[in-house]
Parts: C-alpha cells; structure tokens; sequence
C-alpha cells in the first residue's frame, strides 16, 4: 500500500513539475506576438481549427477539435464499492491512489446560419483504481450527437436534438458534471424562444447512462422534462430566472441496475418549481450574490415494491460575496447557505427528501464531493486570490449538518449511505464535520490549464455516534492534480 502511495505521489510531483517548465516558452511566445502588436486578437476558435481556416477558407463551416485531460488523485477513507466499506470508516480504505483519463474528439459543421450538425466521441479511463468496477472508466462512447435548427437573430424560435448537454443555471439540479471523468449526457430535444429581452427553454429528455460492457444508452425509465426562462432586463443588475422540472422514473427491469456504472434512480413523479437570482458580473462595485429557492410535489417510492408515498420537500440556496477589484491580488470573500429538507418521518406516507436530480455537485458542497443537496444543511466560506493573470488561489471552508437525522446522510452521487455502519441514526448529533479545500488554479494558454488541490474532512458528531459500533470513524484526505489540454 505503501508503494502504491509514493508511486502515485511521485506521478503527481511530476506531473506539476513537467507543467511549470512547459508553459514558460508558450507564454514567452504569446507575451512576444501581446507586445508586437496592440491590436486584440480575434477569439480562437480552438488549435485544428485555426490551423485549418488558414489553410483554406473551405473550413470555415468545420468545427473539428477535442479535449485531452488528466488527472491523478489520492483519497484516504473514501469507501470502496463491492467491498462493503463505508467513508470516513476506519475500516474504510486508507489508500485508494489511481490515474484519470478522458480523451474527446468533435466534429461539426454548419454550412448556413440555420443549420448545424455536431457530434463527440469520447474515452475515459482510470489506472490503478481500488474500486472495481471504477464508475470512471468507460471506452470509445458517442457522447454527444445532435442537430440544431434555426437562426435566433432571423426569427426567435430555435430546437436542437440529439444527445446532447444540459447545463442550467450554476448547475445544482441540471448540468453536465464535467468534473466526473465520464460526465452526462441527455439524450433530448429542446427548443428555444428567444429575443432580447429574454429567453425560454422547453425540453424533454432521458439521461445517457455508462455502461459496464455495452455501448451507452439513454435509460428509457427516466425522463426529465422542463421549462426554464430566463430575463436580464427585468432588473438590470441581474439575471432573474424561473422554472418548472418533473422527474419521472418507471418501474425498471430487476436487473438493470446491475449492468449500469452508475446508480439509477426508484420509481417517482416528481415536480420541482425553482427560482434563481444572480447578480450581473460587475453591476454593484465589488459586490454579488445569489438566491435560489425550490419546492417539490409529486410521488416517490424507495424501490419498485415500496409503498407510494407524497413527496414534499424543499431547497434553499444564499450566497454573497465582495470583491476587492483595485486591491492587489483581487481578493474575494464570500459566505454562503445550503439548505435541503429530509424525510422526517418514514411512516407518515410522505416523501421529504429533496431530489437533488442531475446536478454538477463537484465544488458546490466541497471539493472532495462527499456531499449532494438532500437532507442537508451547510455554511461555506470562500476566500480567493489572484497573484497572477493566470493563477487562481481558493481557500474554502464548509460545515456541514443533517437537516434530519431520522433520514439517511446522502452521498455525492444522490445515493442514500446504508453499509458500514450507517443508516437512519435519529440518537446521534446532526453534525455531520468540516471540510477545508486549497485549490489552485494556473492557466498556461487559452489552450491548457493546470490544477491541483488538497481537502480534508473533519468527522463530526453524526459520523463518530454512527459509526462507532464498527470500528469508529476518522477524518478523510484527499489530494490532485490535473492537466486540461484543448486543441
């Protein structure tokens, strides 16, 4: 274990060491062509294509490029799937060191204003994982495939379909989460009425599942469905945002779960009506905020035999934050609340869990993802700095709280905590522990950035009630650093 350790943490000191020295010549070269020249370069459009408009105006249409990105990771007491291990165990794996890799390739073209056509392979895998089988490692997929109709300058009214990525608001109930090495998809159709004023989205859509074996498929039981509109001239310092989602899951195969990386969702029908406010970036001297408010109704059910239960439930969401703009460095410094209701009650025929659906929860709630918006509460206070142009320094602290404890604690996937120890534990204090984050962020070119981070988890007093019958609990560690090329 010891071997896999420092092997790993010497990839990683590597790896830093070969990024400092490689973007020395690259960023000479750009400060070289700034200073020739006061003229601001046009937007790039990525290194093929770029390449290939000079070539011939005949790519112009062409949209050809791709992503490579890498990352290795270290994680201490992270539980290990198939192994019946628990987080934040002491019996739970102490030392889970492994490699990520994902490779994209896209093409499009768009021969007229009204008419494009995209499509997006990719490859993820992971080396050296404990957990078996990794939910990162899944090879040689469509990810996306879709055709878009309509030129909104000529007429409002445009639709796109295909596989394809969701991304609403900053992404706590719908996004791509982009920082899983396999991310998601939607196999959808959307359209789109938009003017200057405003826009409004209405889509229908099943989300693309990765597969152990087979060629990833769109779940056929699960359907999200929505209207999402939005306005930056209602108030003209920020943008002013209203929705309605449902979430409908049929009964599935007894067996499907089973060939899937990724854990499905039970039978439901639930609605979720939202409201989102955020600040414009600089409309109030230095300082932001955002608010967004949810409620739920509809039916839940734990599994395909349980009981029909109501579902009522609720999120809140307050953060604000003040930048110091002339100030050296740019320091910010934010607060922020997080609110999701738990089922306080198993036996009253309501559901009051919150349904986090399919959201980009990486940094939202810590960056060791430990955390999803059910059944939760948490204050996190964000301070940041910029030394350079291109360097980006966080430091991030959360606490974080049951909001129930006669419901589950709820991990980063969604997933209730049910193995190792855990449970419903309606005797133990709510306080689940603390997280501490330290990332950095450097970014060589337009074309590649650089991070790496540490965070550490604090075990609080609902962890050590929970888990002191099966060995006790401990503080968790982890640790990364990641190449992002884009060409």
């Amino acid at each position: 274990m010891e071997t896999k350790q420092n092997s790993v943490l010497i990839g990683m000191v590597a790896t830093l060491l070969l990024l400092l020295n490689f973007p020395q010549n690259a960023a000479g070269q750009s400060n070289q062509l700034a200073s020739a020249s006061t003229a601001v370069p046009a937007p790039s459009a990525g290194l093929i294509n770029d390449w290939l408009r000079e070539q011939s105006p005949g790519f112009d249409a062409w949209n050809i490029g791709g992503q490579f990105r890498a990352r290795l990771e270290h994680k201490e007491y992270f539980a290990v799937a198939n192994a019946g291990q628990a987080d934040f165990s002491k019996k739970g794996d102490a030392d889970n060191s492994f490699g990520l890799f994902r490779e994209r390739f896209h093409v499009g073209y768009t021969p007229c204003l009204w008419f494009s056509v995209f499509g997006e392979f990719q490859d993820s895998s992971a080396v050296n994982d404990d957990r078996n089988p990794s939910p990162d490692n899944d090879h040689y997929q469509l990810r996306q495939a879709w055709v878009a109709l309509g030129d909104a300058k000529q007429f409002p009214l445009t639709v796109k379909a295909g596989r394809q990525e969701l991304v609403y608001g900053d992404q706590r109930l719908v996004g791509m989460a982009d920082w899983l090495n396999v991310g998601r998809t939607f196999d959808a159709v959307k359209v789109r009425y938009e003017n200057p004023d405003f826009w409004v989205d209405g889509f229908v859509s099943q989300p693309v599942i990765p597969d152990k074996t087979e060629f990833d498929e769109s779940d056929d039981h699960d359907r999200l469905s929505g209207i999402y509109a939005s306005t930056k001239t209602w108030l003209p310092f920020q943008e002013s945002q209203i929705y309605l989602l449902a979430h409908n899951v049929d009964r599935r195969a007894a067996d499907e779960a089973g060939q899937k990386l990724y854990p499905l969702a039970s039978p439901r029908d639930i609605y979720t009506i939202g409201l989102r406010f955020k600040s414009l970036p600089g409309a109030l001297q230095g300082w932001d905020y955002e608010v967004e408010a949810d409620g739920q109704f509809g039916r839940f059910k734990a599994t395909t035999t349980s009981a029909n239960l109501s579902q009522r439930a609720f999120a809140v969401h307050v953060a604000g934050g003040y930048t110091w703009t002339n100030a050296v460095w740019s320091p910010r410094l934010g607060l922020e609340y997080n609110y999701a209701s738990g089922d306080g009650n198993s036996a009253d025929g309501t559901h009051g869990t919150f349904d986090n659906l399919f959201p980009s929860n990486h940094g939202l709630y810590g960056a060791m993802d430990f955390f999803s918006l059910q059944n939760m509460q948490d204050v996190h206070v964000g301070f940041s700095v910029k030394p350079t142009k291109k360097l980006l320094v966080k430091l991030d602290g959360y606490a974080f709280w049951l909001a129930d404890t006669h419901d589950y604690l709820y991990a980063g996937n969604g997933t209730p905590r049910t193995t190792g120890g855990f449970g419903i534990q309606p005797g133990a204090g709510n306080y689940v522990g603390s997280e501490l984050d330290l990332v950095a962020t450097y970014t060589i070119t337009s074309f590649a950035l650089v991070s790496s981070g540490y965070g550490h988890l604090f075990a609080g007093e609902y962890l050590k009630n929970s888990l002191a019958t099966t060995g006790g609990a401990t503080d968790g560690n982890y640790l990364f650093a990641q190449l992002t090329f884009n060409f």
